[in-house]
């Protein structure tokens, strides 16, 4: 770790429970203020920080460190533009690899090792840890999110690509949605309206727009062609350091109840999502996702992999 470390560390070891509480003490010393994020500590560790370092004050300084995390450097964005290129290094490999008989586990590793190398090759000094695919197809759509199986692909199967490549601790993502070999009527009509609700939200991030207005506006967007019923979850969301299992902030989030205006330099997502149930016409999850940076004017697209029907129904 001390490799890797910004300025000064501690290491300590762990022959005796509680060593972590000993090695902070060591820094804070007793009877200091202490700062902390209440969204990350269990009542035990709030018991322990309490015995250990005996505060005279303790604040919650959740949401001024939430804050200023959504605010991103030129550095951190520089970064997060290449690791979007990188994801769509992932991407591009995981398309070459859809055909009909593949197994989803075979598509993700394609996916994951195109991106690691890629990784390597723009960062040579850095580490490699935690970059990772999921693969869905048909019924396995459902979900979002859900695990890779070794479910193989069959011709019609409605496909979800979601790549995540880990970068110093920065993660990024993209998601697809694609059809094996051919895609039927019902099916195009949801997709082709999910992707309507992809560009159109995309036209809504901007400066001085609150999270909750541009939901508010999706939401109408769907309810007009009767589709609102078949959203999931909230539209976008931000990036970062991904402490463990996600780098996003919870005031910058693409839902109705959070009202946080948007700002330059701020990174968000624009993912809308459709799923309708199984035995249903057009049956399956479709979802599109990129990255955008909140420019002075409007923002900037860092993704750059095709979405819809053009260019994903492949095998």
């Amino acid at each position: 770790p001390w490799r890797r470390s910004f300025c000064d560390n501690i290491t300590y070891t762990d022959w005796q429970r509680d060593n972590y509480w000993r090695a902070v003490a060591s820094v804070t010393g007793k009877g200091a203020v202490i700062g902390y994020e209440g969204d990350h500590l269990t009542l035990m560790q709030r018991d322990k920080l309490e015995d250990f370092l005996e505060p005279v004050v303790m604040i919650d300084l959740f949401e001024t460190t939430m804050r200023q995390r959504m605010h991103k450097s030129a550095a951190e964005i520089a970064l997060i533009r290449q690791a979007a290129q990188v994801a769509d290094v992932g991407g591009y490999a995981i398309r070459d690899a859809v055909q009909v008989g593949a197994r989803e586990i075979d598509i993700a590793m394609a996916g994951r090792d195109a991106m690691e190398l890629e990784i390597a090759k723009r960062f040579p000094d850095a580490e490699y840890r935690d970059t990772w695919v999921w693969f869905q197809s048909g019924i396995n759509t459902d979900g979002a999110h859900n695990p890779v199986t070794a479910r193989q692909l069959q011709r019609g199967d409605i496909l979800s690509l979601n790549t995540f490549p880990m970068i110093s601790a920065y993660y990024v993502a993209l998601e697809r949605t694609m059809f094996a070999g051919e895609v039927d009527p019902a099916s195009l009509k949801i997709w082709e309206a999910n992707v309507a609700a992809h560009e159109y939200g995309m036209s809504l991030l901007k400066p001085g727009v609150s999270c909750a207005d541009v939901t508010h506006k999706i939401n109408a967007f769907l309810e007009e062609r009767d589709l609102l019923q078949y959203r999931t979850f909230g539209y976008g969301h931000s990036f970062g350091v991904l402490s463990h299992f996600y780098g996003r902030e919870a005031g910058l989030e693409l839902r109705e109840d959070i009202d946080t205006v948007l700002e330059p330099g701020m990174v968000i997502s624009m993912e809308p999502m459709l799923t309708l149930p199984e035995g249903q016409p057009g049956a399956g999850g479709y979802r599109e996702h990129d990255i955008l940076v909140i420019t002075e004017d409007g923002n900037d697209n860092i993704t750059g992999y095709p979405y819809g029907p053009d260019f994903n129904v492949v095998g």
